[in-house]
């Protein structure tokens, strides 16, 4: 199990949620490459109103027309494993805005094999 506590990076991705990457979604590539670069942690967020750099506002109300809502995704760890990680997102986010930012980590805490089976 990772270890994670101290100072940490923290990146979020800020993507529409119908952005896909060779025909499926753009979020669950990042998550599942985030996966398997060994990162801490990734979550995906659905937001319910929006805009961004195209100053349309995607909405999540029932007589909008909008359904590509925004879609953040967040991944936490050592400053040297997310800075590993940024050229995947370099290739991966093509529209969309990529922060980061320093974070402390108080607690990360996980399950152990054994109870989730």
């Amino acid at each position: 199990m990772t270890r994670l506590t101290g100072t940490a990076l923290r990146v979020t991705i800020f993507i529409g949620e119908n952005d896909t990457w060779h025909h499926k979604p753009l979020f669950s590539e990042i998550v599942h490459r985030a996966h398997a670069a060994g990162l801490a942690g990734a979550s995906v967020f659905r937001g319910i109103e929006g805009f961004g750099a195209s100053s349309l506002i995607h909405t999540s109300r029932l007589l909008s027309m909008s359904e590509d809502l925004p879609v953040a995704i967040i991944i936490v760890d050592t400053k040297d494993r997310v800075r590993a990680f940024l050229p995947e997102l370099d290739e991966l986010v093509g529209e969309g805005l990529v922060i980061l930012d320093e974070c402390e980590v108080i607690r990360y805490v996980g399950r152990d094999k054994k109870e989730s089976a």
